[in-house]
């Protein structure tokens, strides 16, 4: 496509006409002109910069790494790379997992339960698994939670309705 823009080119037609037979944008068919202008062709150019210290190899064992255990440290993954001879610094590697989509982030807060409030609410259950509808209906279910209003405006979703509540669920049995 960019060798045709350049034959035409050359033939004198203009940036408009260039852009209307070959179904291009003006913008586009300058941008080509001008790149063959400079530098004398329109094949892309090998980019500027240093090349990247990490390999695609280590690459995809950062990525296979991180999807294996979520909670690893820059720092570990760090002394990972150090093991098969590649140096590089912790916030390159961030940067390379972000550019695939692996972004750090806090891991969502849990309802905090104790083994003691786990064992109690298992014997609860056991306790009253049989009992009849009638214990049910006159059973008064209260849920105590603590809301922190900041954090939860910011937070919306299912996966973070648990983040800003700190689970104490009492049960009161009217008898």
């Amino acid at each position: 496509m960019r060798t045709e823009v350049i034959e035409i080119y050359h033939s004198g037609k203009s940036y408009k006409a260039i852009s209307k037979a070959l179904g291009l944008q003006r913008t586009t068919v300058r941008a080509i002109i001008h790149k063959w202008q400079k530098h004398g062709t329109v094949v892309n150019l090998p980019r500027s910069g240093w090349p990247t210290k990490i390999t695609p190899r280590a690459q995809r064992r950062l990525i296979r790494e991180v999807t294996k255990d979520p909670r690893t440290t820059s720092k570990e993954l760090q002394a990972s790379l150090a093991s098969i001879e590649v140096s590089v610094h912790d916030s390159t590697i961030r940067k390379r997992l972000g550019k695939n989509g692996l972004h750090g982030r806090f891991p969502r807060r849990k309802p905090l339960l104790s083994k003691k409030n786990i064992r109690a609410r298992l014997n609860f259950a056991k306790k009253h698994l049989n009992d009849c509808q009638d214990f049910w209906g006159n059973t008064l279910w209260t849920d105590e939670t603590k809301l922190n209003y900041n954090n939860f405006a910011k937070m919306s979703g299912p996966k973070f309705l648990q983040s800003a509540v700190k689970d104490s669920l009492q049960v009161i049995a009217n008898a």
